[in-house]
């Protein structure tokens, strides 16, 4: 069972998702999370008003069984095969106990930040104003980090490799520059 609990390393699970995208590649498959929202929204009618959402959504069916397989499998992973905590550097507690975030190292995530009796004016407005700023990031990317990183690389894509790199430099303007600010 301890297979299952602990994070499996790099050397299991490297070489797993170059076999799938290997996989992936030889069918003549593309894998990416974000463009699931495409064929949502096509499914949902939007090729009726925009023409980037008007194709063939049932050619995309197998990359929303991923979606669910993702979900179901985030949820029992978080809920059954897991401590619930993430084993953090200690060296990193001092900077997150300047920020107010003590639940670090014995929560999954910041409970100052995430948790009901936590939510106020600021913590919404940071949730809203990340995931638009996510979503809008994919979308403008044409892909997100994960895509683009797995998927975009292993098909030795160059405007990929950019956007790595670019989502690169923006984790690290957004630790070192913002994130004090915002904490």
């Amino acid at each position: 069972m301890n297979l299952i609990y602990e994070p499996w390393p790099w050397y299991i699970g490297g070489p797993a998702i170059a076999f799938i995208m290997l996989f992936l590649l030889l069918i003549g498959k593309k894998f990416g999370m974000s463009s699931n929202l495409r064929t949502l929204c096509s499914i949902g009618g939007a090729g009726k008003y925009s023409d980037f959402f008007n194709f063939n959504w049932k050619s995309q069916k197998w990359n929303l069984v991923i979606v669910v397989g993702a979900a179901i499998g985030g949820y029992l992973a978080a809920n059954y095969l897991s401590s619930n905590t993430v084993e953090i550097n200690e060296n990193l507690f001092p900077q997150l106990h300047e920020y107010g975030i003590y639940s670090a190292g014995k929560a999954y995530l910041p409970t100052e930040i995430f948790a009901l009796e936590s939510l106020n004016l600021k913590n919404i407005l940071i949730l809203l104003g990340g995931g638009l700023l996510v979503g809008f990031g994919a979308r403008y990317a044409g892909g997100c980090t994960s895509g683009h990183g797995i998927s975009g690389l292993s098909n030795l894509q160059l405007p990929s490799l950019i956007a790595i790199i670019g989502f690169f430099i923006g984790g690290l303007v957004m630790v070192h520059l913002f994130y004090p600010f915002i904490f």
